[in-house]
């Protein structure tokens, strides 16, 4: 069980309150979880932030201090975004905290999930929900969304804890077992979308001074397929070929 949740990791955005980071360090650890990445956090060296950890010293030594989401994310296959609000201009693939324990266990064997927190008061962005295939809520009683987020983080590993522990056939279940590739990292995917982007403006399908919704529709088709490494080499050579020049393969250009 443990290589399976070294799969999966914590991606905490501008947390404000650094005992909210020892408090989620310690919630990772008692559910097996161990790799956690900061994004711009903040005091994350006050002795509160160790206090609280009460224990989980080791999970915060080896976490991954980044200055943006995109760094964070950049070797993960799959984003899951957490969120108490469901009324937005576009609908991402959403599911409750069980659900996606469900999901994260049938898929962790052939992927690297990133569990994404934004801040404390305002959680994620818009421009932050882009970079994530699906959303995860934890449903409360009387809409009630005070939830704090270190106890959102344990309540969300403990529900990926245990679909991984009552499985038997995780490999079997998985979406990508068929294939036998590595689905696309999101660096892969995010220089995918830059190039797309560039393409659709030169072929003026995309008005760059009007863009509408159209890259965050774009975006969500290209989540809901998550397409393989070799499947974003084809599709970048296509453009490549759509702007009259040839796509050199690299990984994660």
């Amino acid at each position: 069980m443990s290589e399976l949740l070294d799969q999966l990791c914590i991606v905490m955005i501008q947390t404000s309150h650094p005992g909210n980071i020892g408090s989620a360090a310690r919630a990772m650890k008692t559910m097996g979880i161990h790799d956690l990445r900061l994004v711009n956090p903040t005091r994350f060296n006050s002795p509160e932030v160790k206090a609280l950890a009460s224990g989980a010293d080791d999970i915060l030594a080896n976490a991954r201090l980044c200055s943006t989401l995109q760094e964070a994310l950049a070797d993960c296959h799959y984003v899951i975004g957490t969120s108490a609000r469901s009324e937005r201009s576009l609908r991402w693939p959403q599911m409750d905290a069980r659900a996606c324990g469900t999901w994260v266990a049938e898929h962790l064997p052939q992927q690297k999930i990133a569990l994404v927190f934004g801040r404390e008061r305002t959680g994620l962005t818009n421009e932050e929900l882009e970079h994530c295939q699906a959303l995860v809520h934890i449903p409360m009683a009387f809409d009630f969304f005070s939830l704090n987020i270190a106890a959102a983080i344990q309540i969300i590993c403990y529900e990926c804890m245990m679909a991984v522990r009552q499985s038997q056939t995780v490999q079997a279940l998985s979406s990508t077992s068929d294939l036998d590739e590595e689905p696309a990292t999101a660096a892969a995917m995010e220089s995918f979308f830059t190039h797309l982007e560039t393409t659709l403006i030169e072929v003026d399908y995309l008005d760059p001074e009007n863009p509408r919704l159209l890259m965050r529709r774009l975006r969500r088709l290209f989540g809901r397929i998550n397409p393989t490494q070799s499947e974003v080499n084809i599709l970048r050579g296509m453009l490549s070929a759509f702007q009259g020049r040839k796509f050199t393969r690299r990984s994660n250009s």
